[in-house]
């Protein structure tokens, strides 16, 4: 148990709650703004996708919404800067950017290693965190060492799954196909509590406030869930990714980019 608690505690910098809510926060709280030259900079050509809701999609009208699109101009307006947003096909959007057909990405583009040959990215803007579900009862008290002899829901061969195992030995870890499948066990009271993608996990949750909710904190392993979202940029374009690297911070030190989480996340996941 002390082993698990060890494991869950490597967390980022978290900001205040706000409305009952911890907000993101993977800057340096001590960063200095080092502006870039404003003329290297003129505008900044944003390509995104359709396909990615609440990041990116288009809504019954067809125009073009979601967090990453509102975070896009948001960029642009802390910079001061002409800025163009372009959806491109999930399949084609890597390579439109490496085909100079634009200056960023902001569409969700793993920080893989092989992506990180051929591309930048900026700093992390969102983290992908784990996070427990249970009943809404079992939350207000819940801690790491209640869940010894407890029945936990995971997606099956996730890295979710993988981790319990491994530190939490001595509860049944219950495998299912789905997030939704497992999370809906939590609903019927099958199993205890639900461990898994905290994004994920808070679309559900948006539905089934009346018996469930994350219990405990955040959980971040990059290494095992993600590193999270960043804006990709073809290799070499460094006034760009320092822009967007300011216009990042600016946006959170503002509020602006916290005012963001908070429309597009009402059921918050950090």
């Amino acid at each position: 148990m002390r082993l698990l608690l060890l494991a869950l505690s490597v967390l980022t910098f978290l900001g205040a709650p706000a409305l009952g809510q911890n907000l993101p926060n993977h800057f340096d709280p001590s960063a200095r703004e080092a502006a870039p030259e404003a003329t290297g900079v003129p505008a900044i050509r944003f390509l995104t996708t359709a396909d990615f809701p609440p990041f990116n999609y288009r809504d019954e009208s067809g125009e073009l919404v979601g967090f990453n699109i509102d975070l896009a101009r948001g960029l642009c307006t802390e910079l001061a800067v002409a800025c163009t947003i372009q959806a491109w096909p999930w399949e084609q959007a890597a390579r439109a950017l490496a085909d100079n057909q634009g200056d960023a990405l902001l569409a969700g583009l793993a920080l893989s290693p092989e992506n990180g040959e051929q591309f930048d990215f900026s700093s992390i803007y969102l983290g992908f965190p784990a996070r427990f579900v249970t009943r809404v009862g079992p939350a207000q008290n819940f801690s790491a060492e209640s869940l010894s002899g407890r029945r936990l829901a995971v997606r099956e061969g996730s890295a979710h799954q993988g981790f319990l195992v491994r530190y939490l030995p001595d509860a049944t870890i219950v495998p299912f196909e789905s997030e939704i499948a497992a999370l809906d066990a939590v609903e019927s009271g099958d199993v205890d509590a639900f461990f898994g993608d905290a994004l994920r996990a808070s679309f559900w949750l948006n539905t089934h406030m009346a018996c469930c909710t994350f219990a405990g904190g955040p959980y971040f392993r990059p290494d095992l869930f993600g590193e999270g979202l960043a804006v990709a940029l073809p290799a070499g374009r460094d006034a760009v990714r320092e822009a967007i690297n300011l216009g990042l911070l600016r946006m959170k030190r503002s509020g602006a980019l916290d005012e963001l989480y908070l429309r597009w996340f009402p059921v918050g996941f950090y």
